[in-house]
């Protein structure tokens, strides 16, 4: 028996497809070892690091069954992912199962037969220098969180956290905060003329006037702009020059991880984590007219490398359905401009050209046939010829003003052919060099200039990979986390940041401007591929940055000043009596109870009110409260006593008409923080609950109570004690 060992069962199940039965193929389900969640877990010596990681729990009875095959297989093949954590993945599984012996490590851009059968008649080893690589950036994330958060929690407030790639994408979206702010308007001025020969009409704006250039600012006078309108409505224009040239465009090469999840926002409004979500189930696995397979290459990458048999399958296609002009003379060879890019990657395309969308589209599911259409049209598009265009310039002058109007026609559409052109022609009239042109209308625009855009999740990403912060795994988590830790909010695509991001990037500016420095984070990931190419010491680069930052985050306990803000506000706590203050959170000031976090009451939005009414469990006050799903009403000795009652008044939380079984209380639809359900009113005297909403039919069986139940085929009533069914006709 041969065990091959992957990370997703996804993946385990599409490559068994492919392999006889002598072989085993199991998932570890990702990483079957790591820090430890709670503790620092690395112990440092004489300035070597020695990292304690420990088997998660979730993942011993993988670990169980993983050592249990392999004592029955007589070769095992480590199949993790190609990229750094795919390796250190390998490495901890050898480690697990036997210290002394390495597995034969095979890996492959895409999943399919071929590509399985050709990785396995040519393994190698585990590549150390990676796993250094990843591991040395698995440790200076832990350093940098476990030593740097808790001097946020003490200086600011509890909650926050600080990283290295997170910090510094932080500060990009609170420094574009920053401009936005700060940004103040300029008032500017156009002239537009529309000109007109016999029943021809030029649409023109002013470009020069007396000699000198007039750009987007040049008219900020406003007098000035005046002037101009007048002596030109007074004026005789001719066609001055007319200009017309070809104008090639390339078409857009294959897609990489930062340009993939760019494009699928624009253009499918995805979030940069569901993009990747979908591309990792196209990659492991999806059904096609050939079975379950990878449908496209391998989706974490930053390479433009394509494979020469898939380039020829790509000019082979274009050229049956096209013809030969669509085509280039030369196969397209694309490169990155990052530095650091890993070349021995491709980029992501799909297995198979001749599974083209229109088959997709009865095997694959709404997002993942737009996702891979995407993919599919930009793979075969950056093998097809470039556009032609015709660029049209006509320049209308007079003694001291000149006027340009531009027009384009598509020649040859190219690889629009396949990706389409949302740009229409637009057409000058024809006209002769020296024509006198009337003017027909000739207008004084005013315009202000506009704030910069704030980042969308795309831009975003553009920005973090054109700085080299981070690698093309990381984009997509780290938006998702500063936005978990509400650093910042996503509203109609544009990333707001919140009050507290500027604070903690104040911080962080002035006492560890590495950690939020982009240069410094670009250079850190150069050491990290120096490391993985076996041209750096992954235990220096490590001490090289441990050192002094250790140092920073001592002196920062005492010298740094606290920034927590509390003003005092006069008023008393209706709850405890203790004075009530402001506090800063993440959006803002809020005022709060002094006596924090024994008494959790804070005044605004979930304000409490005492009511005329004692809780009968423990006889303390009651109070009015508003949370998320409307008003109830709690005991104010909460959290010892948890009594809590929905108000009567909110009757479109009561099912009218409908009675507890039980006692025969009301029934209310509450909520928790996973979903709803219903409960009766008299809880926690009564226990009633039902998953499903009860009605007023009675069971005809045993007379108990009867619930709503609806699936995709059908409606029904069940009783919710002895489980007896009626099916709802409509």
């Amino acid at each position: 028996m041969k065990l091959i060992i992957v990370e997703s069962p996804a993946k385990a199940k599409t490559i068994k497809n492919f392999l006889s039965d002598d072989y085993v193929v199991i998932a570890s389900k990702g990483h079957i070892r790591d820090l430890p969640k709670y503790n620092f877990g690395i112990k440092i010596d004489d300035k070597h690091f020695n990292p304690e990681y420990e088997v998660s729990k979730d993942h011993k009875d993988v670990i169980e069954q993983i050592k249990k095959l392999a004592n029955k297989a007589d070769v095992i093949y480590i199949a993790t992912d190609e990229d750094r954590e795919g390796e250190a993945i390998g490495y901890h599984i050898n480690q697990i199962i036997n210290k002394n012996v390495s597995f034969p490590r095979i890996v492959f851009h895409e999943i399919t037969k071929k590509a399985i059968l050709d990785s396995l008649k040519n393994p190698r080893d585990i590549n150390i220098d990676m796993v250094n690589a990843q591991q040395t950036r698995r440790l200076l994330d832990r350093i940098v969180g476990f030593k740097l958060s808790p001097l946020l929690n003490q200086k600011i407030q509890k909650g926050l956290s600080a990283g290295r790639v997170q910090s510094s994408a932080l500060k990009l979206v609170v420094d574009k905060e920053k401009e936005i702010r700060g940004f103040k308007p300029i008032t500017y001025f156009s002239i537009d003329a529309v000109f007109k020969n016999g029943k021809d009409k030029v649409e023109s704006i002013l470009v020069e006037w007396e000699g000198k250039k007039i750009d987007k600012l040049t008219l900020q006078d406003k007098l000035q702009a005046q002037d101009i309108h007048r002596y030109i409505q007074d004026s005789s224009f001719v066609v001055q020059e007319i200009d017309i040239k070809n104008k090639k465009v390339s078409p857009p090469p294959p897609f990489m991880t930062s340009s993939l999840q760019q494009s699928a926002s624009s253009n499918l409004g995805y979030s940069p984590s569901k993009t990747m979500q979908i591309a990792q189930k196209l990659y492991e696995g999806a059904l096609s007219d050939q079975g379950v397979m990878g449908l496209i290459t391998y989706m974490r990458t930053d390479s433009l490398n394509i494979a020469k048999v898939a380039q020829d399958e790509a000019r082979k296609l274009i050229e049956e359905s096209f013809g030969e002009s669509y085509i280039p003379k030369k196969p397209r060879i694309y490169t990155t401009k990052q530095k650091s890019a890993q070349e021995a990657h491709e980029a992501i395309r799909p297995t198979r050209i001749d599974f083209t969308p229109s088959i997709a589209k009865d095997y694959l599911k709404g997002d993942e046939l737009k996702l891979y259409t995407l993919i599919y049209n930009r793979f075969l598009a950056s093998q097809s010829s470039d556009a032609i265009f015709e660029s049209q310039s006509l320049f209308i002058s007079d003694k001291k003003a000149v006027f340009k109007a531009s027009g384009s026609k598509l020649i040859f559409d190219g690889f629009h052919k396949i990706l389409g052109s949302g740009d229409k022609d637009k057409i000058l009239s024809p006209l002769k060099k020296g024509s006198n042109l009337d003017l027909d209308k000739c207008e004084l625009n005013t315009h202000q200039t506009e704030p910069p855009a704030r980042f969308s999740e795309a831009s975003l990403v553009k920005m973090l990979e054109g700085l080299g912060i981070g690698r093309p795994s990381t984009y997509a988590p780290t938006i998702a986390l500063l936005s978990n830790r509400e650093y910042i909010k996503i509203e109609k695509k544009q990333i707001f940041a919140t009050d507290i991001s500027f604070v903690v990037i104040d911080m962080l500016e002035k006492n560890f401007l590495e950690i939020v420095d982009s240069s410094f984070t670009a250079k850190l990931e150069e050491k990290l591929d120096k490391i993985a190419d076996s041209k750096l010491d992954w235990q220096s680069v490590l001490w090289d940055f441990y050192e002094p930052f250790n140092k920073k985050v001592s002196d920062g306990k005492t010298n740094i000043a606290s920034l927590k803000v509390v003003k005092q506000t006069g008023e008393s706590c209706p709850n405890c009596g203790k004075e009530l203050v402001i506090r800063n959170g993440r959006y803002g000031e809020f005022i709060a109870c002094s006596g924090y976090p024994k008494c959790k009451y804070i005044k605004g939005e979930k304000e409490s009110d005492i009511i005329d009414e004692k809780c009968e469990i423990c006889g303390k006050d009651m109070v009015k409260k508003v949370g998320r799903y409307g008003e109830f009403i709690a005991c104010s000795g909460y959290p010892k006593c948890k009594n809590i009652k929905n108000q009567k008044q909110v009757s479109k939380n009561i099912l009218e008409g409908v009675n507890c079984p039980m006692c025969g209380g009301d029934i209310i639809k509450r909520f928790s923080k996973r979903r709803a359900f219903y409960g009766c009113s008299n809880y926690p005297k009564c226990n009633f609950i039902s998953n499903d909403e009860p009605t007023n039919n009675k069971c005809e069986e045993c007379g108990y109570l009867m619930a709503k139940k609806e699936t995709k085929s059908k409606k029904y009533l069940y009783c919710l004690k002895c489980k007896a069914k009626v099916d709802i006709k409509e």
